[in-house]
Parts: structure tokens; sequence; C-alpha cells
């Protein structure tokens, strides 16, 4: 091993400890649930994106395990080389159905899936306008494309800013596309996007708009079929992404649109191309969340009824939660000390959830990110507010910034 490559990785491993920016996953021991077991205890679990419970579902896991047992445990291939078997093809028609949309092409990831469309779809003499706060993976396939995008000429604007927008979509009629692209529901803090004054915006400049519905997915609209259909804009958004890992419980991403978009990215979204598809346990499962969620409400009524009682109490006991309108609900802490010292004292405490540091959010930005899900009980709830408020007050959070 080259021993100047490895004393930067040690001094680099040091400078991000010193700084509180260190990070190391925690082994679970159990599936996931309402509570999950680490290191020998039973936490309550309020780090998990599983917003439905759909992921530890007994119905689930059989359909992944009838899956394998008769499409075997692997795809075998990439999608366009054999790896596409009809299950695929029912999981693309059922999402579409879900979306109504024409059409959907399945990733392996919700990073993929925007890795793989933004780069195939804009490049050389387009321009991406992007919100400040869209995800890392929203980032990177921005990143690989050929289109002007960078803040330093003026193309991100402003969070949710839509006067800031327009003064960006003004200076590029001389493009030849233009891409607005937003989060539907921005996954560290929790809001929802503007999509009515975003669409209208693209409408009146002649620009595509993409979402990014990786956390409302499962979560708002119909059936919890995204931010599309929760502020009834069919037909409007011309790409629409979607995660099946989050409140649809297993693994993958999934492009919704045109049927000439599906056709366009089968052919050039890199990640489609050239990584193995899904393997048919995961497929199987998928077929039945989607199912799940488009015959029976009761789990997104627990939900939000479960996400209610949570922020409720929260605010009340003093903490800012930064305005957040979805089940994701940061605790703000500000400094990254903080931050962390919060995760380990909770966790002492019987609550399992994750301080969130740079680069995840900006310096002096950092918060406690909690997630109730479908699966809490009541007592979950109030014994995790217990903890909240005994750590809040040990170390002065409380009412500091409401």
């Amino acid at each position: 091993m080259n021993a100047n490559f490895q004393r930067w990785l040690q001094q680099s491993i040091e400078e991000l400890k010193a700084q509180n920016l260190y990070k190391q996953p925690p082994v679970l021991e159990s599936p996931q649930g309402g509570r999950v077991k680490i290191g020998g205890r039973w936490l309550i679990n309020l780090a998990s994106n599983n917003y439905l419970g759909l992921a530890n579902d007994p119905r689930v896991v059989q359909a992944a395990i009838d899956a394998a047992q008769k499409w075997g445990a692997g795809a075998g291939a990439v999608r366009w080389l054999g790896g596409t078997n009809e299950l695929y093809e029912q999981l693309e028609q059922k999402l579409a159905e879900f979306k109504k949309t024409e059409a959907v092409l399945v990733f392996q990831s919700g990073h993929n899936a925007n890795s793989g469309t933004i780069p195939a779809c804009f490049g050389e003499g387009d321009v991406i306008i992007s919100d400040e706060l869209n995800h890392a993976s929203i980032i990177d396939g921005v990143r690989l494309s050929n289109a002007k995008y960078k803040k330093s000429e003026g193309y991100v604007y402003q969070h949710k800013d839509m006067n800031h927008l327009e003064d960006i979509l003004k200076r590029c009629g001389d493009f030849r596309k233009r891409l607005i692209v937003t989060d539907g529901v921005f996954s560290m803090d929790g809001d929802i996007a503007p999509l009515p004054e975003i669409v209208a915006l693209a409408e009146k400049y002649d620009a595509v708009v993409m979402v990014d519905d990786a956390h409302a997915s499962g979560v708002l609209g119909e059936h919890g079929s995204g931010t599309t259909s929760h502020f009834g804009l069919y037909g409007r958004v011309d790409i629409q992404l979607g995660t099946l890992s989050k409140a649809l419980g297993v693994i993958g991403g999934y492009i919704a649109g045109s049927r000439l978009l599906k056709e366009w990215l089968i052919n050039r979204a890199r990640p489609y191309l050239f990584s193995t598809a899904l393997p048919p346990a995961a497929i199987g499962a998928l077929l039945k969340t989607v199912e799940i969620l488009m015959t029976d409400p009761e789990p997104m009524r627990r939900l939000w009824d479960n996400a209610r009682y949570w922020k409720e109490n929260l605010q009340r006991l003093g903490f800012d939660t930064m305005g957040s309108e979805t089940p994701i609900t940061p605790v703000f802490c500000g400094d990254e000390a903080i931050a962390q010292r919060m995760e380990v004292r909770l966790r002492e405490e019987g609550v399992f959830t994750l301080g969130i540091v740079y680069p995840t959010v900006p310096r002096g930005k950092a918060r406690v990110r909690t997630m109730p899900n479908a699966t809490h009980t009541r007592e979950d709830l109030d014994e995790a507010l217990g903890a909240f408020e005994k750590v809040g007050k040990e170390l002065g959070i409380i009412g500091r910034w409401v």
C-alpha cells in the first residue's frame, strides 16, 4: 500500500474527528421497526426512512421469498442484456398506474435514477436551475452533465424563492433547453417544494420540470403517489423521480414520465445500461408494497397521526423543528458538537436517532433528524419525548431559538 496515501487518509480522518464531523454507522441486530436492537439494547427507532413499516411487513417478506424461489437469487445481467424479467415489466406498469403517467423506468437506486437521467437528457447548450437545498444525488447528476449549472454563475436559486427562480429564468432564454429541478420534500428540513409556482414559471418560460419525490413517495398525494398528486399537477411535471427504498421499504428508484422519456433513458441512461439489475426478490417485494399502497390507506393514516403528534409535542417542549411540514422532523442544534452529543445521549436514554452535520447540511446548521413512522405506538413516542426533554434541558437546546 502507498504510505503517503495512507498517511493522508489518517490525517483526514483525524481532522473530521477534531471538527465533530466523523461518523460511523450503527449496526442493527434486528429488522427495521418502531424499535430496533443495537449493541444488545432495544431502542425506539427514529432514524429510519421506513415510513410505512413495509420493510418488515410479513406480506412483503413473503412476496420476496416467493419471487426468489421462482426466479433465483440474482438478475444475472444488466437490464438490456437479459436482466429484465417479467416481474420488472409488471412493476413498471403498476408504478405507471400508481403515478398516473404513461411510463416508468426502474433503476437500481434513487441516486442512480438521478445520475442517469439528468446527464442523459441535458448537456451542452442547456441550463439546469436547481434549488440550493436539493439532495446530493441531484447535485451529482447535474455535475455529470455538460449543462450550465453552477451557483457561481447564477443558476442555483435560494431555497423555495420563486422570485429568485424567475430572475434566473429571465436570463436563460438563449439556452437550448432549460431544466428546473427540485426535491419534492427536502430530506433534511422536511418542507415541501412550492411545486404549483415552479410549474407555472416553467410553463411561462418554456422550461422542463423535474421533481425528486424520494421523501414524498408513500407520504404525500393520492395513495402516497407524491407531490404531483398532492398539488393536483398531473400531466404538468415532465420528470418524476421516486424511490423504492424508503416508504416502499425495499430498494431501487424509478423515473416516471412519458413513453418517449422511458425509451430515451433505456438507450442513454448509464446506470441502466451498465449496472446489474435488481434481484428478483426485491422486484417481487416491490410489487406487493405498491399493491398495499394502492389498496390500504391505514399505513399512511397511522404515519400522519404519529407525525402530527410528534411535531406538536416537540414544539410544545420548546424545540425548533425548522418549519417541517412532513414526517421528517429536524430538531435544530446549530453546533456540530451539540448535535453529535445529543445523538449519543439520546441513545443512552433509549432513542435511536442521528445527528446530521456538514457536509449533509451547511456548517452551523447541525440538527438531530427524527422520523416517526406508522409502526410507532403512542407509548413509543411518549417515551421518546421524555428522553428528548431530558437531553434537551441537559444540553441547553430547549427554547434557545423559539
